[in-house]
Parts: C-alpha cells; structure tokens; sequence
C-alpha cells in the first residue's frame, strides 16, 4: 500500500505521526512510505534520516495526499488538509468529531473513511489514546504550577508550598490516564490533591499516590465544595468519543478566587468546563472571572520529541493492520475506530450529528 504521511498543521504542533524507524519497519513490508519534507523536524527528524531508510520525501503535503492511500497523520485535518483529502483515502488520525460538527459534515461530503485514534478499543481500553493522555495529564500540571506564578497573572502561589506556608490545593476531575497523572506529579510537587470519579477503582489508585491525595465520588455537590478553594483544576473527563459532560458550571467558575487557573484537557471533545472554549499554543490562556483558562487542544504536540516517538510506537502495529488489505476491517479494535465512511457516520457515539 501507498502510505502518506503529511505534515501536521494546527498551530504549533510539532508532532508526526510516524518516526524513521516506524516507517522503516513498513518499508521493510513492502510498501510504499511517502512523507512531506519538513514532517519530522519539529520532532528531531530531518528528511535525510527518512530518505535513508528508503522511505520518499516529497516537497508538499499536494504530493503527498496525491501519492497516498492511506493517510496517517497526528492531529485532525483542517483547512489545507481537506482540500487535499479524496474519497479513496483511508484517514487514520485523532479525529475527536463529537465536538467538530463543521469537521464531520466536510469529511462526509468528501465520502473518505475516517479510523480515529481514539476510538480504536481493545476490550474496553483505548490504547492510542493512553499515550497523549499520559502526557496532556502531565503537560497540565505543569503548565498549571506555571500558571499561578504572578507574572503570568496568577496569584503567585507555589504549588507544594514550604515550611510556613500553605501548600497549594489541585483538583482533578477523572481519574483515568490524564487526570491520574496529572494528580500524580501534583502530588509529587507536594499540593494538597482531590480526585473525582466514579470507578472505585481508580479511586483507590489515587488514595494510594500518598497521604496527600484524597479521592472522592464526583457528587455535584462535592465537586463545587472543592472547586471554590482549589488553586488549580484539571478536567480529564472523557466517554469515549462522545462529547465531554459539563462538570464545572461558570456558576463554580465564578466562586474560585482570582489567580487560579483551570486547565481542560477534555477540550478535545469539547470540554468539561462550562466556561471552555478551544485555544491554541500561540495563544493559549484566556480570563473569565478572573480565572486563567488553558484549553489547548494539543497539548502533546508541545514535547514533539516526546511525543511523535510514543505515538509512533502505538499506531504502527494498527498501521500494519491498515497497509495489509481490507482483512483489518474484521479486526475489532480497528472496526470499532471507523467513525465515517461513504458519506455516513458510523460510531455509534456519533450519531444525530449529521
């Protein structure tokens, strides 16, 4: 198979979906590997260590949408992609269409078919979500710690405190592969840390970061009782594919005191922040009630190296799959990943949306 990898486009993101060595592998299959000069720099990759593994760089992403088949990239296609992007094509990438109607309507009258990472799921885990959940969790605490320091416009707290002082206070809504590492390096810096969710177990997996995390069922109640004093919040609640449920009302919002700072990592399908709406690293913060908001929708691509070598690592055994012939669509974990196809919406958790 002829398999495209374009450039990534949303701003500032220096991810590419595959490194040298993953498109080695597939030209070591037989097939035909096809990258836009410049992919893989943001990453450490220049188009030399591509070329030499027999893998063919070509001058524009026009070339490379041209050449492919199967096209797999990092991020959503925008603007510039689509116009590129044909009914053959078989798009493998995030495409988190529950908070994109205008993306799904334009992927439907293209008539392309659309394998999203994140809902590619075996046996009820999501496995090339957990690798950019892992690092948005962790990118989120820190970017938070940043975030309170005044110059920044925050109200100059150091998160873990000291001897004398106060320690800071996090609140982290979902305990899965974001919000627990968020609520782990959290912990780790020494903050006062409240999880919410509804799965005891992961419950009990964040009782037992240590002695200063404390988990509890996400009652509303509770989740605005802790809201109100928290220095940070980080919503990390995800129902796969489905748009994220609002957790935080701007009514919490506006109970937390000035300088404090929420961080949406759920910005991705739409965001579990009353007060949320998309931001991109160029300009990442905004203020509502005088609380700072970060709601990049790709965190991950801030640490491409990173990055692009653990999202390489996960999608190449599934790329496999893609290049092989259509056999991947009896393949469960791939044939649950097929958002869209001939013009229709084809996830479940999609329907009614177009």
């Amino acid at each position: 198979m002829r398999i495209g990898i374009p450039s990534e486009t949303k701003t500032l993101e220096g991810r590419v979906a595959l490194i040298p060595a993953a498109a080695a592998d597939l030209v070591r299959r037989g097939h035909e590997v096809f990258i836009q000069a410049g992919a893989g720099s943001k990453s450490g990759y220049a188009d030399a260590d591509y070329a030499a593994l027999g893998v063919t760089v070509l001058p524009d992403a026009a070339a490379v949408y041209e050449k492919g088949e199967l096209i797999v990239k990092v991020k959503e296609p925008i603007e510039g992609d689509l116009k590129l992007l044909k009914k053959h094509h078989l798009l493998f990438c995030y495409l988190h269409l529950a908070a994109e109607p205008a993306l799904t309507r334009s992927l439907l009258d293209i008539g392309l078919t659309g394998v999203a990472f994140e809902s590619v799921d075996e046996n009820g885990a999501l496995p090339l979500l957990l690798p950019m959940s892992v690092i948005a969790g962790r990118i989120a605490t820190q970017i938070g710690t940043t975030l309170l320091h005044q110059p920044n416009g925050g109200k100059g707290k150091l998160l873990g405190g000291m001897a004398s002082t106060p320690r800071g206070k996090v609140v982290v809504l979902g305990a899965g592969a974001a919000g627990g590492n968020a609520a782990a390096l959290a912990a780790s810096a020494g903050a006062n840390v409240v999880v919410f969710d509804k799965r005891p177990d992961r419950m009990a997996e964040m009782m037992a970061l240590g002695p200063n995390v404390t988990a509890l069922y996400a009652y509303e109640s509770s989740v605005a009782e802790e809201v109100r004093n928290a220095d940070i919040v980080v919503g990390a609640v995800l129902i796969p594919s489905a748009k994220a449920p609002r957790v935080v009302t701007e009514d919490m919002v506006k109970t937390m005191e000035k300088g404090s700072v929420l961080v949406d990592i759920s910005i991705d399908q739409g965001g579990c922040f009353e007060t949320s709406r998309p931001t991109t690293w160029k300009e990442p913060t905004y203020d509502v009630h005088g609380v700072t908001h970060f709601c990049v929708t790709n965190m991950p691509g801030a640490v491409p190296q990173t990055s692009s070598t653990a999202i390489s690592a996960a999608i190449l055994p599934y790329v496999q799959r893609l290049a092989a012939g259509n056999e991947w669509r009896d393949y469960a974990p791939l044939a649950a990943g097929i958002n869209i196809e001939n013009g229709k919406i084809v996830h479940p958790a999609l329907q009614g949306m177009a």
